[in-house]
């Protein structure tokens, strides 16, 4: 466990910086409440140093583009590097694993598989460093046209709490890759085991200034970092408002971004579903990390004719489900923070005064603290498609279920905000084109490097392995052949370029008191 009085610092140029201003935020265990470490409040100058270095470790002196000890290292190097650093970070797993688990209220469980994930994406971006090709484009007679991969050289990282290893690992680890140096602003509530990583990047042989780290609040770190006119590029993770934000202060230096905002994704049932096996799909989509990721699906449309059915085996799952204390293990931990508790809170009292039905509702452990930031998870009946609970994409343990029908399953998919569509069929034409209408996209790879957001306002650019791409510039080189010289001198010029249910349930039998939802019960 980490102490009370543990200080954390900012992480610049290898080393471990205090702040200019000398000040400090508290971290809060969510699982009891109580004061366990203070980190580093960073803000507009800290960034600036953080961006000055790394600048220093791509550009060097200045003199010549990235000839700094980053810059000029060559891309077999980088990935020998990353490879390193997820060795460190598999040996370093449980270690990890208990900072998250103390830092967010995650359960230990989901910790660990969040340390193996980060392992992973240091892995799979280690082989992809040396393989950013260029392309040769047919062009006339006697010329060859070619594009040259770069990087964008200093970009800037703006992390959430909900999964802070994850997204470091799909974010960071893929722009280091393609040879940028990075200032990372992590979240206030959960940037502990970022700052650990961080270190054994260094570890691993990371130069200085290749790796920044800025604690501190959004308002302050957050936005210098997005102002700041020395970032070449911008990936934010996070909701869609502070999304615009981001865009529009690094708009104003003309720097690109990648916004990965949170959804509201449908998982779409039709009625020839193995229910069975779907049934832990369903369930684990909706309260992994306690309902507290961006692309939960808590938003499940079941085909009309098996509505009851599903919804009873449902809310007899939901039943079981028990919140507790991250390192009891259970099926969810405590919400993020007081604040998080308090928008589901009043999300849910909101539902109650909208007269929506509460199908189900689980527990928190008689042993949890009373002032930890617990809820149990709730699951709605009958959503109305156009209601708060089946648009907006609010971090909360909850689902809300709606009925459709087949030929209305594309359009009650189709929300303002989705980024991970699910669908259960056994007719792949029949699924198929229904999870396609949703506004986003499956690709190859493993779980989390496929949620991504590709229609409407889930994204700009694309992520995943795609980000390699996006994180470098394409330039384009005209190689005209000197046929009197006999080719030997050659120009380069810029070119444009749970069980079943004992039977359906009607909706009178399925409403039945609950604890008030404005406040936790327990079992």
């Amino acid at each position: 466990m980490l102490q009370a009085t543990e200080r954390h610092a900012l992480f610049i140029d290898n080393e471990a910086i205090a702040p200019v201003s000398g000040e400090s935020l508290p971290v809060i265990d969510p699982s009891d409440g109580r004061v366990f470490a203070q980190i580093a409040r960073g803000a507009a100058a800290d960034v600036d140093r953080a961006v000055r270095a790394a600048r220093h470790a791509f550009d060097g002196t200045g003199t010549e583009p990235a000839a700094g000890p980053w810059g000029r290292t060559d891309a077999a190097q980088r990935g020998r590097i990353l490879r390193r650093w997820a060795d460190l970070v598999e040996a370093d797993r449980e270690t990890l694993a208990d900072i998250e688990s103390n830092d967010t209220g995650k359960p230990l469980a989901q910790a660990r598989a969040d340390a193996q994930a980060l392992a992973r994406y240091f892995e799979f971006y280690a082989g992809a460093a040396d393989k950013l090709h260029g392309q040769t484009i047919p062009y006339r007679h006697g010329y060859t046209v070619l594009t040259l991969r770069e990087p964008h050289g200093v970009t800037g990282h703006i992390i959430p709490w909900n999964y802070p290893m994850q997204i470091f690992g799909r974010s960071v680890s893929a722009a280091l890759a393609a040879g940028n140096a990075c200032v990372v602003k992590p979240a206030e509530d959960a940037c502990l085991s970022l700052l650990r990583v961080a270190q054994l990047g260094a570890q691993a042989g990371l130069p200085p200034g290749a790796l920044n780290l800025v604690t501190g609040l959004g308002s302050e770190a957050g936005q210098a970092l997005a102002e700041h006119p020395g970032i070449d590029h911008v990936s934010f993770t996070g909701s869609p408002d502070t999304g615009r934000r981001v865009a529009q202060a690094a708009a104003a230096h003309h720097c690109p971004v990648t916004l990965e905002l949170g959804g509201k994704s449908p998982q779409l049932v039709f009625a020839d579903a193995d229910i069975e096996a779907a049934l832990p799909v369903l369930v684990a989509a909706i309260v992994q990390n306690a309902g507290q990721t961006c692309s939960a699906g808590s938003r499940v449309l079941v085909e009309a004719s098996a509505y009851d059915r599903v919804l009873g085996m449902l809310a007899e799952r939901f039943a079981a489900l028990r919140a507790g204390p991250a390192h009891a293990d259970l099926d969810l931990g405590p919400l993020v923070s007081r604040r998080q508790q308090q928008r589901v809170w009043d999300f849910l009292s909101e539902a109650q005064a909208g007269g929506l039905e509460f199908a189900a509702q689980g527990a928190v452990v008689d042993h949890a603290p009373p002032e930890g930031f617990y809820q149990a998870p709730v699951l709605l009946a009958d959503v109305p498609p156009a209601h708060r609970p089946a648009q907006r994409g609010d971090l909360r343990a909850g689902a809300g279920g709606q009925p459709l029908r087949r030929r209305g399953a594309c359009g009650r998919a189709r929300q303002r905000h989705a980024v991970w569509p699910g669908r259960g069929t056994v007719d792949a034409r029949r699924g198929a084109p229904a999870a396609a209408g949703a506004p986003a996209a499956r690709g190859p790879g493993v779980r989390e490097q496929l949620r991504r957001g590709r229609r409407r306002r889930t994204a700009l650019r694309g992520r995943g392995p795609q980000r390699l791409r996006s994180r470098e510039r394409l330039r384009g080189a005209l190689r005209v052949h000197r046929a009197q010289d006999g080719g030997a001198a050659s120009r380069l010029t810029a070119a444009p370029g749970s069980g079943t249910a004992s039977g359906p349930a009607s909706a009178a039998s399925r409403k039945r008191a609950l604890a008030s939802p404005t406040r936790s019960s327990r079992s």
